[in-house]
């Protein structure tokens, strides 16, 4: 596709190139690749169940460990709030409460979440905010009546020359209330990590953040420091990162036209979060947790939160000193084809690694070469909730071009949906990934591992977005937990529902997991 010398300039600021960016255009007409699932995981076939002895078991062990080790929370934060207010947004631009009566409105469009939002308004973090907000703009709240109060209120919280709150980061916006203090998303991490963190230094929590937002961040951590660290014990170490700009994908008209800014400029936007593989690839640490900045619980069930966390990184660690003590005997010492066979079999009952047929005819010296190329990875154990249809991804085997089958997050968009039996696989899938992962990016003597290495490239994916009221084709890099993480040693075990608390829209701030009563 012709670019222009303007269109070549713009492109490298961005540190790309042009023939990444025709490559990625390439990919856009030609289509991805979709992934050929096999057959979902499920507990007993890819997914451990773990007893209630197990849980005391993992917890203990991990707790014996801990403070021997460099511990990282790494929380993908960059979001902003605007998605949790879709349905308020709508309600703002369709109602007028001159002319339309708020109930007729609301049972003409069979609408569920708005009466749910207004009847419960006193139950949100942020609802003393708003009515601040609106007593300084010199309204006199309560003499409204009932279709004027639910259009003040929204507009008092949405528009942009009042609180503003669709443009907030997710993780700074309010999402819980201790009597008179409101705590967000950030503070919740903090306290969360309390329960799990090393006691042998500063606990530290590592936040992937819109660049502009920087300042809000760190401004907010000031603000909360002296307390949490007062109520927790622990000081705290806080480092932020940004998706690299070199990350950013060009974007297309349905047409497969460049799509471009009103100036002219070509629009790039970023590519997803397997655009963030960098910043993990960059943390110092034994073990990282990893989850998602709006899953987080009030007080009263971070304990219950922090107790699955431990397990899946006892299972973590134990399984890692078995890989670590193999990897020594590979090195160090002439193993019988008994000892290999033995080797093999903790790859493919522990690890899920398919041992290729071939393997019995290899000759010794290149069995051992398999069998450490195959333990020498990053692993990851993944908690996976039971399925109660949240969007999103899940487990699944995966068959690749030369038929092997491997333990894969698969997000629903890199399923071929026009396939009955893909489809099929994919409606049937008992578990959810809710992004409750722990993982280890550091081989036997310490050296981080290359994590590009261990990337499917050809697990990127294209999605439809809009872009000033207009619809643009998007891609997107192979996601962290999905294509970034595809040849790591994998190990996914089933979480109680209880642990995934996500805010998808604001009326998720209602559910008893962000509630003190």
């Amino acid at each position: 596709m012709k670019l222009t010398k303007e269109d070549i300039r713009q492109i490298e600021s961005y540190g790309l190139t042009e023939q990444l960016v025709n490559k990625q255009i390439s990919q856009f007409v030609r289509g991805v690749n979709y992934s050929n699932i096999h057959s979902a995981a499920t507990v007993g076939n890819g997914i451990i169940e773990v007893s209630y002895l197990d849980v005391s078991e993992y917890v203990s062990f991990f707790d014996s460990q801990k403070n021997k080790i460099d511990i990282v929370k790494f929380v993908p934060a960059s979001g902003a709030a605007t998605r949790m207010f879709k349905f308020l947004f709508q309600f703002l631009k369709e109602y007028n409460p001159v002319i339309q009566s708020l109930n007729a409105y609301i049972n003409r469009n069979n609408l569920k979440r708005l009466p749910l939002f207004l009847i419960a308004l006193e139950k949100f973090p942020f609802y003393y905010i708003v009515l601040k907000q609106i007593e300084s703009n010199g309204v006199d709240y309560n003499a409204l009546n009932p279709n004027q109060k639910a259009y003040t209120f929204v507009k008092a919280m949405l528009e942009e020359n009042q609180l503003n709150f669709g443009s907030y980061p997710k993780g700074l916006f309010p999402f819980h209330k201790y009597n008179n203090d409101i705590s967000t998303a950030f503070e919740e991490h903090l306290f969360e990590m309390a329960f799990y963190g090393s006691r042998k230094e500063p606990l530290k929590l590592h936040f992937t953040i819109s660049e502009k937002h920087r300042d809000k961040f760190t401004t907010e951590f000031k603000r909360i420091e002296e307390r949490v660290e007062g109520i927790t014990g622990f000081p705290y170490e806080i480092s932020f990162s940004y998706q690299h700009q070199s990350t950013d994908t060009i974007a297309l008209t349905a047409k497969n036209e460049p799509f471009r800014n009103e100036d002219g400029s070509l629009y790039f936007r970023p590519s997803g979060h397997g655009a963030l593989l960098k910043n993990l690839n960059a943390i110092d640490a034994d073990l990282i947790f990893i989850s998602n900045i709006d899953n987080v619980v009030v007080k009263h069930y971070k304990a219950e939160v922090a107790k699955y966390k431990k397990v899946l990184a006892g299972i973590l660690l134990k399984i890692r000193a078995s890989i670590f003590e193999y990897i020594k005997q590979l090195r160090n010492e002439v193993l019988s084809e008994e000892n290999l066979n033995e080797i093999g079999d903790f790859l493919t009952n522990k690890l899920n690694f398919s041992i290729s047929e071939e393997f019995e005819k290899y000759s010794h010296k290149y069995k051992v070469e398999y069998l450490l190329e195959a333990l020498n990875r990053p692993i990851r154990v993944c908690g996976m909730v039971k399925n109660e249809g949240e969007p999103g991804g899940g487990p699944f085997w995966v068959k690749d071009e030369a038929g092997r089958l491997s333990l894969q997050i698969v997000e629903s968009a890199q399923v071929n949906k026009k396939n009955k039996e893909q489809k099929r696989i994919l409606a049937n899938a008992t578990h959810f990934n809710p992004v409750d992962i722990v993982c280890s990016i550091k081989d036997n003597e310490g050296n981080t591992f290359d994590l590009q290495k261990y990337v499917n490239h050809k697990a990127a994916f294209i999605t439809m977005k809009t872009k000033v009221g207009k619809d643009i084709k998007a891609l997107e890099l192979p996601g962290l937990w999905n294509g970034s993480m595809a040849y790591w040693n994998s190990i996914f075990v089933e979480v109680p529902i209880q642990t995934f608390n996500p805010v998808k829209t604001v009326n998720d701030l209602l559910k008893p997991s962000h509630q003190l009563n």
